[in-house]
């Protein structure tokens, strides 16, 4: 029997990526992301709502992740879910599930980086998610 395990998010980084690399040497960076949807409650005014997900990428993707995402962006996220478990320091069973990115795609338009607007370039400002490698 075939099974299927994908994730597609779209929501706001929630704090700039963290990249480390594993002891043999290959980059994963570690984001946030937190999406939103509206309930409409009988009688009341509409309640927001806001999910997180943990996501990490590895190797070339885990390298442009840390290099063009921040706090706040707007970003696609497609990939597989996994759970770790491990023992706490306090004897507990202790679980994590995240999403293992396989494409990551920025869908707002960023500023330049003030490098560029400081060495006196006449490019646009904004860059599209075109522009961006992955």
């Amino acid at each position: 029997m075939a099974s299927l395990n994908k994730v597609m998010i779209i929501g706001n980084v929630g704090g700039d990526p963290e990249m480390r690399f594993t002891p043999s040497g290959h980059p994963v960076t570690s984001f946030s992301v937190a999406t939103n949807r509206t309930i409409n409650t009988q009688g009341a005014e509409p309640k927001k709502e806001t999910e997180w997900f943990n996501v990490v990428a590895w190797e070339k993707l885990a390298e442009q992740c840390n290099q063009f995402l921040a706090k706040g962006r707007l970003v696609y996220v497609e990939g597989r879910l996994q759970t770790r478990s491990w023992d706490g320091q306090d004897g507990q069973k202790h679980y994590k599930t995240e999403v293992i990115a396989n494409r990551v795609m920025p869908l707002d338009k960023r500023q330049a980086a003030a490098g560029e607007a400081a060495s006196g370039s006449d490019a646009a400002g904004d860059i599209s998610p075109d522009d961006i490698p992955f």
